[in-house]
């Protein structure tokens, strides 16, 4: 299959998936049977990244599995000593769990990092495309923080969009249902330091299914913060 095709069935699939959750979870009965469900969704959309990157070199696993690390560990630094982004548990939505962290957590998190880095990266191209910048017009350097800074921007806005939602879902609960402005800034600190290793990582960084995947995923959320 070519990788247009890939790319398509990809968006399909995103697409179903989470126009049925969206209308199963605000306009039926089985609300809750959904919301169990959201593992399975989140497992299939790493796959999907996965089925639609092109040239697999052995560095796109390598940055995965760090995300993946990186989050997980977090977390469990996190929810045992609310230095990290604030008091909150985990609740049984996710599935099994280690130390109070659920695997799939890990998972999420390189979602947010590698969809929120192409994303950014896409749009800088065509901006430059667009206004006829070339090569030249901005300092390398420069470029490459303004292109990191504008991905952990961009993955805290997901999160900030995520959060409230993610409370009514029984994802994970807040102490007191605050949500700490620090939980943002960590978030942002962190993002930022996955974001320069997907910059120091060499692997094909042209999937537009990433991008396809993060607007539906904002779109849903938002539609539930609205909704719920």
């Amino acid at each position: 299959m070519n990788q247009n095709r890939k790319q398509s069935l990809a968006l399909f699939i995103a697409l179903l998936f989470h126009i049925c959750g969206f209308i199963g979870i605000v306009f039926t009965a089985y609300k809750d049977w959904f919301i169990q469900h959201t593992p399975l969704t989140l497992s299939i959309m790493a796959i999907l990244i996965g089925y639609t990157q092109e040239k697999k070199q052995p560095a796109f696993y390598v940055f995965a599995a760090v995300c993946f690390i990186t989050g997980f560990v977090v977390e469990i630094i996190g929810i045992h000593t609310g230095y990290l982004f604030g008091n909150y548990t985990y609740g049984q939505v996710f599935g099994f769990k280690f130390s109070g962290v659920p695997l799939l957590i890990g998972i999420n998190w390189f979602l947010i990092i590698f969809c929120s880095n192409i994303v950014i990266r896409q749009l800088n191209n065509w901006l430059e495309n667009r206004l006829g910048m070339d090569n030249n017009s901005m300092p390398a350097t420069l470029k490459k923080w303004s292109i990191l800074f504008d991905a952990a921007i961009l993955a805290v806005v997901f999160d900030y969009i995520l959060e409230p939602v993610a409370m009514k879902l029984g994802f994970w609960n807040w102490q007191n249902s605050q949500i700490p402005f620090y939980n943002y800034v960590c978030w942002f600190l962190i993002a930022a330091l996955l974001s320069w290793l997907f910059n120091l990582f060499y692997f094909n960084k042209n999937n537009q299914f990433a991008v396809h995947l993060f607007i539906i995923q904002s779109l849903f959320f938002l539609a539930l913060r609205l909704c719920l």
